[in-house]
């Protein structure tokens, strides 16, 4: 898809979507792409399943957030609505309970579309939701539309996923999206937002994305930071500096290694020369450590990472502003980034 055509996409997703109003009280939190099945071992979603419960009833229904399910949540290419039902009606009673209490928006993906067709589903569904800002708006929307396979063809995914893919026990995360369409995705999505705006959040590409940067590029500031830092301190500074490099370091060379491999630019922006913090992605729900999740409270945004106590990487131990314990629990929340939305949404207007 040609990014004009994104554009006029976006515009009208824009204006047609359900609207809400941003204030200092709202506590919202986007999870995307749990591509839940029927809890055997082709469900890519298992293994966070008992970690997304208990921090959905623990944290975010306990305290009155409203739950935003940015598209993929059942994994219908592979699954029928009635078995994910079956073997998930724990989760699904906590969407009713956020339904009553807090709030819940469902917006669809590719993989959960069908619901569409069916008149069975329980909840509303959306397209995408807008929530405005008297100085702008933010548009949550899966990410799939950037897609011209995906916004006209759409069966042929699911021809592909269902008599390929799954045979072969090709799972979600290796397809599509370890391929350049990913790339591809988080670009229309950064011009189309710039040009239009508006702060954009997603889901998708299985990928967090924060102020438009992806793991790969914060990983390289972090380090450029790091090493301007150590140039200008004394000797007694050095080792802690240079310890904190060490880290950043491994992971760089790691992400380095893996993304030559599958033969994709490392950053989306690398001819940008001032970055428009105007995309967010929630990430994913079905990797094996645990999920990644974007909180809006009041004026601030921030990537958080659910996880259990020992299982995160050491880049993430030392880079996230937080760390807290879900009481009661193993569970770990880590807040890996956040800012305002004031300073987000005022340098995106002026920027773009």
């Amino acid at each position: 898809m040609k990014t004009i055509e994104f554009i006029a996409t976006m515009r009208a997703m824009m204006e047609r979507a359900r609207r809400e109003s941003l204030t200092a009280d709202s506590k919202i939190v986007f999870i995307s792409d749990l591509h839940m099945g029927d809890r055997g071992s082709r469900d890519d979603f298992r293994h966070n399943a008992e970690l997304m419960a208990e921090t959905l009833s623990g944290r975010y229904l306990a305290e009155g957030w409203k739950l935003v399910l940015n598209g993929d949540v059942e994994e219908l290419h592979k699954f029928e609505p009635e078995t994910i039902r079956s073997a998930y009606g724990d989760i699904y009673g906590l969407f009713r309970s956020f339904e009553r209490g807090g709030g819940l928006v469902k917006i669809l993906g590719n993989h959960d579309l069908g619901l569409l067709l069916r008149d069975d589903h329980e909840f509303r569904l959306e397209h995408a939701l807008r929530l405005d800002r008297p100085d702008g708006a933010l548009l949550a929307f899966h990410g799939h539309q950037a897609s011209k396979l995906f916004m006209k063809y759409n069966y042929l995914s699911d021809f592909v996923v269902r008599y390929v893919a799954d045979p072969l026990r090709i799972k979600n995360d290796e397809f599509p999206m370890t391929s350049k369409k990913r790339f591809k995705t988080e670009r229309l999505v950064y011009r189309a937002a710039k040009e239009l705006g508006v702060i954009a959040v997603t889901g998708h590409t299985h990928r967090p994305l924060f102020e438009s940067y992806s793991k790969y590029d914060s990983l390289r500031w972090s380090i450029e930071s790091l090493l301007r830092r150590y140039a200008s301190e004394g000797p007694d500074e050095r080792s802690g500096t240079a310890a904190l490099l060490a880290v950043y370091s491994a992971e760089f060379k790691r992400l380095s290694k893996r993304e030559r491999k599958s033969k994709v630019s490392r950053s989306l922006y690398e001819r940008e020369e001032l970055l428009s913090p105007c995309v967010f992605n929630s990430g994913c729900a079905t990797a094996r450590r645990g999920y990644t999740a974007i909180e809006l409270t009041g004026d601030a945004i921030s990537l958080v990472y659910w996880t259990t106590e020992g299982r995160a990487k050491a880049y993430v131990e030392r880079e996230a502003l937080y760390r807290d314990r879900l009481p009661g629990t193993p569970w770990l929340r880590y807040t890996v980034a956040s800012d305002s939305l004031d300073y987000i949404v005022a340098r995106s207007r002026l920027v773009s």
